[in-house]
């Protein structure tokens, strides 16, 4: 009991998502997916974070 608003909400998030119109950016999407021009974030392959070293290491 009580799913009725949850479900009537989740109809109403797919309609809007389905039907909605929107300017898409391709040219910053393929920027993305393809590793493009760097906008100053860190990058988190840059191998600097803790995660890196081995596990068997102690400091």
């Amino acid at each position: 009991m009580g799913r009725g608003r949850a479900k009537a909400k989740q109809t109403k998030v797919a309609r809007d998502l389905k039907y909605r119109t929107h300017e898409t950016d391709f040219g910053a999407l393929a920027r993305e997916l393809h590793g493009g021009e760097d906008d100053g974030r860190d990058d988190p392959s840059s191998g600097d974070d803790d995660w890196s070293a081995p596990a068997d290491r102690r400091d």
